[in-house]
């Protein structure tokens, strides 16, 4: 359910579900690194880790001078630089690449390192195929067994001109018809939302649900609530009270499927949120023009008829 001047509200919505209905349900994921202790606190700064069932992510604060490396990376991974006066250093092979800030990365498999020089707040985000990853995170328990409803990650297409390292800068004005600023690589999809300044306009809220992925919503500043409602099954046992967690930055959400859910950004100044998705979405990627590096990566082949 959209507003009428809500993108979104042009998204496929007839076509029926094919997922079968909920046997179980499974509650919302906080990771709330403004007040929880780091999972690594070392020369190269304090970093927080938290995962979704087909995602790791990873929100540091970098001292200066940090180098975060990955051998034998399994697949891709993205590297969000949200400010503006953070210069990164991404290496791999023989390539070498280099940000001022405002940024997004992706590193390709295999052998690579991420440079801050000047330090400053990075957010890495993996697929969970990487058990050392998976196992450094605050909620890792919580996936010991896969949650319901989620669907197994599926890696889409690789890049029609190999893995390689990507930078996009995130300084990409709005534009009438499209939601928000989507990035996708073979695992993950980003939406670096439009910054809102003061609290939603109640009146234009998006509830809406996901029948089978997860939405994970990072929240870099300002504070949100995140409203959440499970709909209700033929089997009681299963029903479960709503929730409205009200978190601040830096922090994570994790939506379950299919919860009913819309976030409302609170503060007077900056609400900065972004949205990500393991496997990429379909929906948004059939939208032309809404993954704006969608030319370096070509879509499923067995995709549905839009």
């Amino acid at each position: 359910m959209y507003d009428r001047s809500d993108p979104r509200s042009a998204l496929a919505s007839a076509r029926p579900s094919a997922v079968p209905p909920p046997s179980a349900y499974s509650g919302a994921e906080l990771g709330l690194f403004y007040q929880d202790a780091p999972q690594e606190d070392d020369a190269n700064g304090r970093s927080w880790w938290a995962r979704g069932q087909n995602f790791v992510l990873a929100y540091t604060d970098a001292k200066p001078g940090a180098v975060f490396e990955r051998k034998g990376q399994k697949d891709e991974y993205v590297v969000i630089i949200p400010d503006r006066d953070t210069p990164v250093t991404a290496t791999a092979g023989v390539q070498t690449e280099t940000v001022d800030g405002y940024s997004l990365v992706i590193m390709p498999p295999g052998d690579g390192a991420i440079a801050l020089p000047k330090g400053g707040r990075i957010v890495r985000l993996f697929s969970s195929q990487s058990p050392d990853l998976n196992a450094k995170c605050a909620n890792a328990e919580s996936y010991a067994a896969p949650h319901p409803n989620v669907a197994p990650l599926a890696t889409w297409p690789a890049p029609r001109d190999g893995f390689k390292i990507r930078t996009y800068t995130l300084d990409v004005p709005d534009e009438p018809g499209r939601f928000g600023r989507i990035w996708r690589c073979t695992t993950v999809m980003v939406n670096y939302l439009a910054p809102q300044i003061g609290p939603r306009d109640v009146t234009k809220l998006s509830p809406h649900h996901h029948d089978d992925f997860e939405q994970c919503s990072l929240a870099l500043d300002g504070s949100f609530i995140h409203h959440l409602r499970w709909p209700w099954t033929v089997d009681m046992r299963m029903w479960r009270e709503d929730e409205h967690p009200h978190v601040r930055s830096p922090s994570i959400t994790v939506i379950p499927p299919p919860a009913i859910h819309t976030t409302r950004g609170m503060e007077p100044g900056l609400n900065q949120l972004v949205d990500i998705f393991a496997p990429p979405r379909l929906d948004f990627s059939l939208k032309p023009g809404w993954v704006l590096n969608a030319d370096d990566y070509p879509m499923p082949p067995d995709m549905p008829e839009d």
